[in-house]
């Protein structure tokens, strides 16, 4: 049967013991030291990148924010143009209509001294040819039928001017 030597088991025992000393003076420690090292530079990280997350949520809304300002602002110029575009061609219909309105006046006006012009040399030409008629009359003697010719002669005359 098998018979357990003391011996070999107290050896086998300081031999783990030792191993287990070993392993944790040089290897365990510093393993542990490397894990906890790396769990904290992970944790620093993790904290890192939940800061930069954070502040690019802020910018991002900063931005936006920003955004919708020039937007508003945009649309109040726009609405500013619009309103001073209609406000010039209002003006500038306004101004057509008083200078269409001048254009019109002035051509009535003109319109009236051409006619009082053509009323006036229509009165001076009636003038000279009852003149004239009336030279011829006391140059000739005169009878009914001469009479009569001469006033359809200067009727004839008169139709001629118009």
């Amino acid at each position: 049967m098998n018979l357990i030597d003391i011996r070999q088991v107290v050896t086998q025992a300081l031999g783990f013991l030792l191993l287990v000393w070993v392993m944790r003076r040089w290897a365990w420690t510093p393993l542990l030291g490397m894990l906890d090292a790396r769990r904290e530079r992970i944790a620093a990280e993790f904290r890192e990148a939940e800061r930069l997350q954070a502040e690019a949520q802020e910018t991002r809304g900063r931005y936006e924010q920003e955004l919708r300002g020039i937007e508003a602002q945009a649309r109040l110029r726009l609405n500013e143009a619009v309103t001073e575009g209609q406000r010039v061609a209002a003006e500038m219909k306004t101004q057509a209509q008083q200078e269409a309105a001048r254009r019109l006046q002035r051509a009535e006006e003109d319109i009236g001294r051409e006619r009082e012009k053509a009323k006036e040399l229509l009165k001076a030409q009636v003038v000279h040819l009852s003149i004239r008629t009336a030279e011829k009359i006391l140059r000739q003697k005169i009878d009914d039928a001469t009479q009569r010719k001469l006033v359809g002669d200067f009727v004839d005359e008169v139709g001629t001017l118009r």
